[in-house]
C-alpha cells in the first residue's frame, strides 16, 4: 500500500512574484488617487442635461417671439386707428362745405393735418423698428377706443348727411305735389272754361259739305277717349265696392287666357262699346221716339242729322239735358244708361237706386258716374249724327271668334302679342267695332292670341 504524500509546498519563487504583483498593483492605485479625480458621467444623464438646456432657450425665444409680435399687432391698430381718425375728420370737412361753414371747415382741416402728421410718425417708427414704446396691451386697448370714436364720428356725420338729403328730396317731392295740384286745377279750369265757352275747334273744322272718312276717324276716336275713360271709372267703382274685378271679366269673356292682367279692362271695354254701340245703323239707334222726326231720306235727312251734329258738338252735356231734357240725345242717353247700367251695378256703387229713378223719370243726376256715362253718350251721339249727315252708307260690323286676324279690317289692342308669338292670331273677341264708311273701312279693334291658343279656349 503506497503511502499518501503531502503535496509539495509552492516554491519561494512564485511567491515572491506574486506579492510584488499585489504591492505594485497597490502603489498604482495610490499614486492615481493622489494624482487626480476622475468621475464616470452615465451617457442618458449627459443627453438630458443638453436637452434642458435646449427648451429653455427655445422658452426665451419664444418670449421674445411673443413680444414682439404683440408689440406689432399694438402698433397695426395704432395704425388703422389713425388712418380712422383720418377719415372722420375728412368726413367733417365735407359736412361742413355744405352748407359752408367756414369755422367747421378749419377745424376739421386741422385735424386731418394733425393726423397725417401721426401717421407719418408710425411710419419713422416702424422703419426704425421703434414700435414697443409702451407696454402692447395698453396701446392695443388705446387703439381700439380711438377707432370706435372715429367710426362713431363717421356714423354721425353720414347720418347727418342722409337726414339732409331725406329732408331735401322730401322738400323736392312737396314742391312737386303743389306743382301737379296746380296743374290739375288748371286742366279743370280749362275744362269748365271750353265746355262753357261751347268752343271745341277740332269738331269745329268738320263741315256739311266737305265731311268724309277722315271726319268720322276724328270723331270716332274723340268718342273712343271717353269710353275708355267710363271704362276705367267703373273699374275703379268696382274695386271700391269689393267686386271680384276677375269673375266680372271672365263673366262678359269666358275662357280667355289673358296674357296680362291689366288686358282684362278689354273685356270691360268690350261689354261698354257693344251695348252704347247697339243700334248704330238704325237712323233712330234704336231708340223709340213719337213718329218719325226726320225727313224720310235725301238731302233733308241729311241735313237733319248734321244739325243735330252742331247742336251738341260743343255744349256741356249736362246743361244741355237740364234745358232739353225731352231733345234726340236725352232719349239717348236714358236708353244707354238703363240698358248698359244693371241695377245690381248701380245699387253696389252708391248703395241706392235714385240714379236710375232719375233717369227714368227724365231727370240727369250730377253726380261723377252720370257724368262720365253723359259725356261718352253725348260723343257717341256726335259720330252717330255725323255718319247720318253723308251722302254714303255708314254700317257697323264686329268680328267673330276665332276669325283669322287680317290687317285690312282688323287692328290689335296689344302690339306685343306679334313679338310675343310668331305665325298665324286669330281673334279672341271684339273690342271696338269697325266701321265701312262708303268705300273706306275703319279697321276694328280686336283682342287676339296664337291661333293655337284661340283654338284651345
Amino acid at each position: 500500500m503506497d503511502s499518501i504524500r503531502p503535496s509539495p509546498a509552492p516554491s519561494k519563487n512564485k511567491l515572491a512574484k506574486k506579492f510584488q504583483k499585489v504591492i505594485h498593483l497597490k502603489t498604482a492605485t495610490k499614486n492615481r488617487s493622489n494624482n487626480a479625480f476622475c468621475l464616470l458621467i452615465p451617457q442618458e444623464k449627459l443627453k438630458c442635461c443638453e436637452s434642458q438646456q435646449f427648451e429653455k432657450e427655445e422658452i426665451e425665444d419664444a418670449a421674445k417671439e411673443s413680444k414682439n409680435r404683440a408689440a406689432m399687432e399694438a402698433f397695426i391698430a395704432k395704425l388703422f386707428a389713425t388712418v380712422s381718425s383720418v377719415k372722420a375728420a375728412y368726413a367733417e370737412i365735407q359736412m361742413a362745405q355744405f352748407p359752408y361753414n367756414g369755422e367747421a371747415i378749419q377745424s376739421a382741416d386741422q385735424a386731418v393735418v394733425d393726423e397725417l402728421k401721426a401717421l407719418s410718425e408710425l411710419k419713422h417708427s416702424f422703419l426704425k423698428k421703434q414700435i414697443d414704446a409702451s407696454p402692447p396691451h395698453v396701446t392695443l386697448m388705446l387703439a381700439e377706443i380711438q377707432e370706435q370714436q372715429s367710426l362713431m364720428k363717421t356714423y354721425e356725420i353720414t347720418m347727418k348727411k342722409m337726414q339732409n338729403e331725406i329732408e331735401g328730396k322730401e322738400a323736392q317731392i312737396s314742391s312737386l305735389q303743389r306743382e301737379l295740384n296746380e296743374a290739375i286745377q288748371n286742366n279743370k279750369s280749362l275744362e269748365k272754361k271750353i265746355n262753357a265757352s261751347g268752343s271745341f275747334s277740332i269738331l269745329d273744322n268738320v263741315k256739311f259739305s266737305e265731311a268724309n272718312s277722315k271726319d268720322f276717324i276724328m270723331v270716332l276716336h274723340y268718342a273712343l277717349r271717353s269710353i275708355r275713360n267710363f271704362v276705367k271709372l267703373m273699374i275703379k267703382e268696382m274695386v271700391s265696392a269689393n267686386w271680384d274685378v276677375e269673375a266680372a271679366a271672365n263673366s262678359i269673356q269666358p275662357e280667355v287666357n289673358f296674357v296680362k292682367k291689366d288686358h282684362k279692362g278689354f273685356a270691360f271695354e268690350s261689354f261698354v262699346c257693344r251695348e252704347i254701340f247697339s243700334g248704330f245703323n238704325d237712323p233712330g239707334f234704336a231708340v223709340r221716339h213719337e213718329n218719325q222726326p226726320w225727313p224720310n231720306g235725301g238731302y233733308q235727312k241729311r241735313l237733319f242729322f248734321f244739325d243735330q251734329f252742331k247742336k251738341v258738338k260743343s255744349v256741356s252735356v249736362l246743361q244741355f239735358l237740364k234745358h232739353n231734357p225731352n231733345s234726340f240725345l236725352g232719349k239717348f242717353l236714358k236708353s244707354k244708361y238703363l240698358q248698359l247700367i244693371h241695377p245690381k251695378m248701380e245699387f253696389s256703387f252708391s248703395g241706392n237706386l235714385n240714379q236710375r229713378k232719375l233717369v227714368n223719370s227724365g231727370e240727369y243726376p250730377e253726380t261723377e258716374f252720370f257724368k262720365a256715362f253723359a259725356e261718352m253718350g253725348r260723343r257717341v251721339w256726335l259720330l252717330h249724327c255725323l255718319a247720318f249727315s253723308f251722302d254714303h252708307e255708314v254700317s257697323i260690323f264686329q268680328v267673330k271668334k276665332n276669325c283669322r286676324f287680317s290687317e285690312v279690317y282688323m287692328e290689335s289692342v296689344t302690339d306685343d302679342i306679334f313679338t310675343a308669338a310668331d305665325g298665324d292670331f286669330r281673334v279672341v273677341f271684339t273690342v271696338v267695332p269697325g266701321f265701312k264708311v262708303g268705300q273706306t273701312v275703319v279697321q276694328s279693334q280686336v283682342y287676339l292670341s296664337p291661333a293655337r291658343s284661340a283654338a284651345n279656349s
